[in-house]
């Protein structure tokens, strides 16, 4: 398993610079870089940013939420973004792509939800087998969203028989026990991503209701409830090699301490469970 920078988890906190972020997964020992959009830059900046730094991108996420909405005329918006990421990854290298299947304004109905993107995956998936990149969506999180555990992401990929899952343990969490999840998906995973949360019965502010009903706020991995031993076990069982994304949503760290302190406790739990 190799660790990966997220440009996400640097980006929403103050002080992103992308040449910098580069840098810093170099300086803490990172093995690649998720792009989470291309900010202000192209992507043929961008790959040459990552050359500089041998910094592989070995994924590249973007938002096409449309393809969430009701109609097939309301989704071609969202399948066009997708073909245009698509050819984004091609352009930066990266073998993945992500699209969080995050519900649009006004949807609030996981299950139509989910069939929504279901029918906008089936019209992208053909173009990312040409372009030979593996087309994903994650565990998202929230009460409506459309894919947060393996049965939700199963349902999909059998209507769509390419389709791959980047995990997102923190998120499979909030629907499921998440190391039965991981094992449910292994042989479709083809990215991950690691995050924490705090969790509790009754809403708070601040604290966000999930799929299973109860509240979650962001924490660093590690430090809050969800299972990282678990979801390492499960994935060390299944010989996942694959990348992981360090993602955190807080404000308790600066961007560089965060991914520092995130590093070195999966490093940790990674080396015991072997």
């Amino acid at each position: 398993m190799k660790l990966c920078m997220m440009s996400y988890t640097v980006a929403r906190l103050p002080g992103f610079d992308l040449p910098n972020t580069f840098k810093m997964t170099n300086d803490l020992g990172l093995e690649g870089m998720d792009m989470v959009s291309l900010y202000t830059y192209t992507a043929a900046e961008v790959r040459n940013m990552a050359d500089d730094h041998q910094v592989p991108i070995v994924a590249y996420t973007f938002f096409a939420n449309e393809l969430g909405k009701n109609t097939a005329e309301e989704r071609q918006a969202g399948v066009d973004k997708a073909k245009v990421g698509i050819e984004t990854a091609v352009a930066l290298g990266a073998p993945v792509v992500m699209i969080p299947p995050s519900p649009p304004a006004g949807i609030t109905d996981a299950d139509l939800c989910r069939r929504n993107y279901i029918e906008g995956l089936k019209l992208i998936a053909p173009f990312a087998e040409q372009a030979g990149v593996a087309l994903t969506v994650e565990n998202f999180p929230g009460l409506y969203s459309p894919f947060v555990t393996s049965g939700d992401f199963l349902q999909a990929k059998a209507a769509v028989p390419s389709l791959k899952l980047t995990f997102d343990n923190g998120n499979a969490a909030s629907g499921e026990d998440v190391g039965t999840s991981f094992r449910k998906v292994a042989k479709d995973v083809a990215h991950c991503h690691f995050k924490d949360w705090k969790i509790r019965q009754d809403p708070a502010e601040g604290w966000r209701q999930m799929r299973d009903g109860r509240y979650y706020k962001a924490a660093l991995i590690g430090e809050g409830d969800i299972d990282q031993k678990a979801t390492i076990a499960a994935m060390l069982e299944a010989g996942y090699d694959k990348y992981i994304n360090i993602e955190y949503e807080g404000n308790d760290y600066t961007a560089v301490d965060a991914i520092a302190k995130a590093a070195d406790y999966l490093r940790r739990e990674i080396a015991a469970a072997k």
